[in-house]
């Protein structure tokens, strides 16, 4: 086996990612977002949304919330109008990435079937659903009338909580000092704490090294991203 064999290797083991409640990591900036979805079903609207940039962690406030209300999920660019009925069978919808992909006129019924069914649906996006640029002017109102809170950049604390949330879901167990090093040299962003994270596994799987601050630093040092 050759190193482009070796690699390939390490990069098939896959890891199970914890969306749980108790591994959900808390701070400043996703606490609007956290109590959102903790206050079910004391809500301000029975639609609300959650925005943030990628990886900020929209996908397991949502998955929290599901479990608690016992939604179904669906990504936005698979809505169908067909499929909205069985959508809505459980009286409660997480719709995840909604985007400039979605079908414009099922997103429109969706919203207005909810209603009708006094249903609950969370939806997660990149950007505040009312900013995303939909052709139908109804459903850009509906939009502007949803509640929704955002998801903010990591501070200093949660960036070295998450990291070490990040690298425990692999089964690395790192040393203050390797966490306290990444969170200098990284983006400072959800997606810049995973990206860092699954790459020095996986070089420490390629090279059979221990993950030490050695290591992360022959990464880092001269290429912190």
């Amino acid at each position: 086996m050759g190193p482009a064999d070796s690699i390939q290797l390490v990069l098939a083991l896959g890891h199970a990612e914890s969306y749980a409640r108790d591994d959900f990591v808390a701070g400043p900036s996703n606490a609007a977002a956290l109590s959102m979805v903790e206050r079910w079903p004391d809500w301000p609207d029975r639609i609300v949304a959650i925005c943030g940039p990628e990886g900020a962690g929209k996908s397991h406030l949502a998955m929290i919330w599901a479990d608690k209300a016992g939604a179904r999920s669906v990504s936005a660019p698979a809505l169908g109008y067909a499929n909205l009925p069985l959508a809505l069978a459980t009286g409660a919808l997480v719709v995840e990435d909604v985007n400039e992909q979605v079908d414009e006129r099922a997103l429109f019924h969706l919203i207005n079937m909810a209603r009708e069914h006094r249903a609950y649906v969370l939806m997660t996006s990149r950007i505040a659903p009312s900013a995303i640029a939909l052709a139908l002017p109804d459903l850009v109102s509906r939009l502007r009338a949803i509640p929704s809170v955002a998801v903010a950049p990591p501070d200093d604390d949660l960036l070295r909580a998450l990291i070490a949330k990040l690298a425990a879901d692999r089964q690395l167990q790192l040393d203050p000092a390797v966490v306290s090093y990444l969170s200098h040299r990284v983006e400072r962003s959800f997606r810049g704490a995973r990206s860092a994270i699954e790459r020095l596994d996986c070089e420490a799987l390629r090279l059979h090294r221990p993950v030490t601050r050695a290591l992360a630093a022959e990464l880092f040092r001269a290429d912190p991203g």
